[in-house]
């Protein structure tokens, strides 16, 4: 069936702002005198939410803040980076205007709280590709779980067939495929050691937006 709706994940796949995010949880932790997170729970980390991730920093660290005011501190440090030095990944932006001309409805489902989500595509000038913006903390998981996916194509009006989501990270890349969802990937610095298992899940592979192999795919 012909594809008609992208589901776009944000942070390492639209924008470069992933090495942000790894270097924001030491800043969190550094600021009260602690180690970063231990690989193990770095792991952990990845498919949660923001409210899990403060969850997780409460569990390791025994922190006396609830998980709103931590999600509060980290949503402000990752602020200022989204205002003024996250950039978009080669391509994305004609990318992104060649699928709203060729008829695509889009969104973005992204972990990352959407008023950061805005802040940041605005800045960028691409907002008004998406129809809206879903986060995990809204739909209440993370991506671990296909429920953001299965949400921001509902809202879409997309189904499984016609629907094909963008990720850049294995775990949000398996639960997309397992759902039942056409699959892009695109490469991401943060990822290298997931690249093999990346390849073999995708539909599509990508290094950069402007790969002729994308736009042959969704038949541009």
């Amino acid at each position: 069936m012909e594809k008609k709706f992208a589901i776009f994940d944000m942070d390492g796949t639209l924008v470069d702002s992933m090495g942000f995010w790894n270097r924001l949880s030491d800043e969190f932790l550094a600021r009260r005198g602690f180690p970063p997170l231990p690989p193990e729970l770095q792991e952990e980390s990845i498919a949660l939410t923001m409210e899990g991730t403060a969850n997780l920093f409460i569990r390791a660290y025994r922190l006396p803040e609830t998980p709103e005011q931590i999600c509060a501190e980290v949503n402000g440090l990752m602020e200022a980076h989204y205002r003024s030095d996250v950039p978009l990944k080669p391509g994305a932006a004609d990318f992104l205007e060649r699928l709203k001309k060729a008829g695509f409805k889009m969104c973005i489902a992204s972990s990352t709280n959407p008023v950061l989500i805005d802040i940041c595509l605005r800045r960028l000038g691409v907002r008004d590709c998406f129809e809206f913006l879903l986060s995990c903390e809204e739909v209440g998981e993370g991506k671990n779980r296909p429920t953001v996916y299965l949400e921001a194509a509902r809202r879409l009006g997309g189904t499984l067939e016609d629907t094909v989501i963008f990720e850049d990270i294995l775990v949000a890349a398996q639960t997309a495929k397992q759902a039942g969802f056409s699959l892009g990937v695109i490469y991401d610095v943060n990822s290298d050691a997931e690249q093999e298992q990346l390849k073999a899940l995708a539909d599509c592979y990508i290094t950069r937006w402007d790969d002729p192999a994308l736009a042959a795919w969704l038949e541009l």
